[in-house]
């Protein structure tokens, strides 16, 4: 099975991999560096000595489109078709999955429980802070894992789940576990909670990208990370079973932290510098405990930098935008295009633009926009016209400016969810909800004017060609 380390090979074949030779620092220096070539669309950099630490950082593998399709190991065109194709399957077609054909076709998503593993390869014999783990920002509250695979299992059905959580260094054998109100760790640990147990946790640092990026994506609720991964690498994902937690996780995982997340304890966490561009601010979270630690011989410890524009938290958020663009169209076939731009951070502006045929269709859709799956935490929703380029601020603002007024076209929503890390919500998980209709308007939606022609441009071959002879052109 693909791992880490034939990524690292594909990046070196392609060219794309830096390797710092440099004893920097993983308080700041490591992050420091990162962040500016981060800044400048560069390529994925390999620390192989960080100041006090004998193995060696990588960093940056998802930090442009052209990087992440090298580290998943294939272009995106393709990991847009198998979206669909699974979404066809789960959402419009649920009776598919069980022909035999389509069963053969999606074997890659089941997973290859193995015996053992690389990971295997050395068990107890370091603890948190024999890792490179990072401090990235001069204003967090310590180091911090960045791109951990946290898998847990649902005490009552024993569904899986793989999310990506920050977690935050206390000491040599505990962390934070920044689990937010809606996301399935800590539904899965409200179950536990209920049934008076710990919540079993591993957790994966160092895998394959094709899993890291499956854990990130919100994927629809019935498919596992760890099967789409499969799917992505076109081999089943091979695991192995704890030694001392009832989960099964990747079997050639740089690092496995086998431990449990007692409901009772919660503790202070943060600050963290994050995706926002703020310093989340210090809030109780659940504790992480670490029973024991597996490892690969010389293991690389793979990280990331969170908190500004040009980090890899965007290039995966516009990947995820074009990813769930189709099953967005799903639910409603008006749709012509989606933008979450990226100063909206993904979460909080949803930009629509729909073939209007029926009064109320814009509202219609944006409120339908706000209730779908993760997009509930989205603060403002924009409806336009078809002829509007969305992805044209000027074109926008203007759409907005001319085919709306305040009184009849904005609707506000006083409570609805918000994201935890939403520091500008009336209440933590809640607040406000502002939805902008800014379509042409019928009568019936309270327009009795006169909708006025839209002035067009219409291209003239003799103009053209005049241009050209005098070097007019762009």
């Amino acid at each position: 099975m693909p791992d880490l380390r034939d990524t690292i090979k594909s990046l070196k074949n392609y060219q794309k991999l830096i390797e710092i030779k440099e004893e920097l620092s993983t308080d700041l220096e490591i992050a420091s560096l990162t962040n500016e070539v981060q800044r400048i669309g560069g390529p994925a950099l390999m620390f192989w000595n960080p100041k006090g630490f004998s193995n060696p950082v990588l960093m940056n593998i998802f930090g442009t489109r052209e990087l992440f399709e090298i580290s998943i190991g294939k272009p995106m065109n393709e990991i847009l078709n198998l979206f669909g194709q699974i979404t066809d399957i789960f959402y419009e077609k649920p009776g598919l999955f069980k022909s035999l054909e389509t069963f053969k076709k999606f074997k890659n998503m089941e997973l290859d429980v193995k015996s053992n593993g690389p990971v295997k390869n050395f068990s107890g014999d370091i603890n948190l802070n024999d890792i490179p783990i990072l401090r990235t920002w001069p204003g967090d509250a310590g180091r911090y894992i960045t791109f951990p695979v946290v898998i847990t299992k649902d005490p009552e059905t024993g569904k899986y789940n793989a999310g990506v959580y920050r977690m935050q260094v206390f000491d040599e054998e505990t962390t934070g576990m920044h689990w937010q109100t809606q996301k399935t760790g800590m539904m899965h640990m409200l179950k536990a909670k209920k049934l008076k147990t710990n919540l079993d946790v591993a957790v994966a640092i160092g895998v394959h990208p094709s899993i890291l990026f499956s854990s990130i994506a919100p994927l629809p609720e019935n498919i596992y990370e760890l099967n789409f991964a499969g799917l992505l690498m076109d081999e089943s994902v091979q695991v192995v079973r704890g030694e001392t937690v009832d989960l099964y996780y990747p079997s050639n995982a740089e690092i496995v932290l086998e431990g449990y997340v007692d409901p009772e304890e919660l503790r202070d966490e943060g600050p963290f510098g994050d995706h926002t561009g703020y310093y989340t601010p210090v809030e109780k979270f659940p504790v992480f405990h670490i029973k024991k630690i597996f490892h690969r011989k010389d293991f690389i410890y793979n990280s990331t930098v969170v908190g500004k524009l040009w980090n890899e938290d965007v290039i995966l958020g516009n990947i995820i935008t074009e990813m769930f663009k189709p099953l967005i169209k799903l639910f409603f076939p008006e749709i012509v295009d989606v933008y979450l731009p990226e100063e909206g951070l993904f979460n909080f502006i949803a930009v629509v633009s729909i073939n209007k045929t029926y009064p109320g269709q814009g509202r219609k859709v944006g409120l339908g926009i706000l209730s779908l799956g993760q997009m509930m935490f989205t603060k403002y929703v924009i409806v336009v016209d078809s002829d509007v380029n969305i992805r044209d601020r000027k074109e926008l603002l203007w759409a907005i400016s001319t085919r709306t007024d305040p009184y009849r076209d904005i609707e506000i929503i006083k409570i609805g969810p918000s994201d935890t890390l939403d520091h500008a919500s009336m209440f933590e998980d809640s607040g406000g909800k502002m939805l902008i209709d800014a379509t042409k308007k019928y009568e019936k939606e309270g327009y009795s004017r006169h909708w006025p022609e839209k002035i067009e441009y219409t291209e003239n071959e003799n103009i053209i060609n005049i241009m050209k002879k005098y070097g007019l052109t762009k």
